[in-house]
């Protein structure tokens, strides 16, 4: 039975109602969907991607919702009560934070940045800091912190991870949830649409910018870094 439908993906329950099901769609947005599109085998290419990053990170002690593929467009995950907050992290300046705080694109930052916004479509996804996630309760103080430091240790990982493929990792976004047990773990996917993929030697990118900002063909730029995961 479909439970929810987002912007990429349609969540089933299953018999095991610790357990869901995720369907990777082929449409496309951006700009809190003021531009949409369906593009043809984007789902399929999302799914491949989250799953090689998530059985990645899975080796590397880091605890997913993942918990195995079932075909080209689905994969089975633990069911999570997503906390209401998007992590995102920055190594390089691009996209919002540039028009933000008008700064050029494609400085490698010092330190990355972590960022955190209130998952509300109707209010833009606003950026709130510590004590506004506090005090509106989306998480306690603790959790926070834990985030912060999972996110941090996640980010390592992948920027290694995409190095080896002559990948820059420049940004990306992360959703927590927390298990039958409490415990808080990674969910929502891992791609292109949440990464930012620069090519180490021309900066091309390789992630859903392409389609934002017509930079070139979205699926063809997700081919590309399939297939440096494959090698």
């Amino acid at each position: 039975m479909l439970l929810y439908e987002g912007k990429a993906k349609q969540i089933y329950s299953t018999e095991n109602e610790n357990e869901y099901i995720v369907h990777y769609k082929d449409d496309a947005t951006a700009f809190n969907g003021e531009k949409k599109a369906e593009i043809s085998s984007k789902g399929i290419l999302n799914n491949k991607i989250s799953t090689i990053i998530f059985e990645m990170l899975h080796k590397e002690q880091i605890k997913t919702h993942f918990i195995k593929n079932l075909s080209e467009r689905e994969m089975l995950v633990k069911k999570v009560e997503i906390l209401p907050l998007e992590v995102i992290v920055r190594n390089i300046t691009a996209g919002s934070f540039c028009k933000r705080f008008g700064i050029e694109e494609g400085i490698v930052l010092e330190e990355p940045i972590f960022e955190l916004c209130y998952k509300n479509d109707e209010y833009g996804d606003p950026m709130l800091n510590d004590d506004h996630a506090v005090a509106m309760k989306l998480a306690t103080r603790e959790e926070i912190d834990f985030i912060r430091k999972e996110t941090l240790k996640i980010n390592e990982v992948m920027k290694d991870f995409f190095l080896k493929m002559n990948l820059k990792l420049v940004d990306f976004k992360l959703e927590f949830g927390k298990d039958s047990e409490g415990n808080i773990i990674l969910a929502d996917e891992i791609s292109p649409d949440t990464c930012r993929l620069w090519d180490v030697n021309t900066n091309e990118k390789l992630d859903k910018d392409r389609f934002r900002r017509d930079l070139g063909d979205l699926v063809q730029g997700y081919e590309e870094v399939l297939a440096r995961m494959s090698n």
